[in-house]
């Protein structure tokens, strides 16, 4: 994602990052998020994700079980780390050096966080997916 390139091109390659981040959350969480908007500034990328937490996350979270059901994800998360940093290079092409992972419950907010390797090349725009 070029500064050269059109913010059109810049859109259809976050839209790309979002739906791909989504679609990985629906096959291997059995649930998606309900939205998902996705960031690009610097050598950062940032997708929030609002809603989506299962059934059995939702029990366990109203039992004051929040830890757990972090835990589970931080877990899943190291798992799924090559899928979730495929999505963004093959997007931007450029390698994902870091990947983070946060949660939230209340409201129902994840942030999947991918730092790009820098190349000098200063990313700015926004891409929003309502499902």
């Amino acid at each position: 994602m070029t500064e050269s390139g059109s913010a059109s091109q810049k859109g259809e390659r976050l839209a790309a990052i979002s739906t791909g981040i989504v679609t990985l959350h629906k096959e291997y969480y059995g649930k998606g998020p309900v939205e998902a908007k996705t960031y690009a500034f610097d050598d950062s990328i940032v997708c929030v994700l609002k809603g989506g937490f299962t059934s059995i996350e939702t029990t366990l979270m109203n039992d004051g079980k929040f830890s757990e059901v972090e835990n589970l994800r931080r877990s899943f998360q190291r798992t799924m780390s090559e899928r979730f940093t495929s999505v963004v290079e093959g997007a931007v092409d450029r390698e994902v050096i870091v990947y983070m992972s946060q949660i939230h419950s209340d409201p129902d907010v994840a942030l999947e966080f991918f730092l790009l390797d820098p190349s000098g090349e200063s990313l700015a725009a926004g891409h929003h997916v309502l499902n």
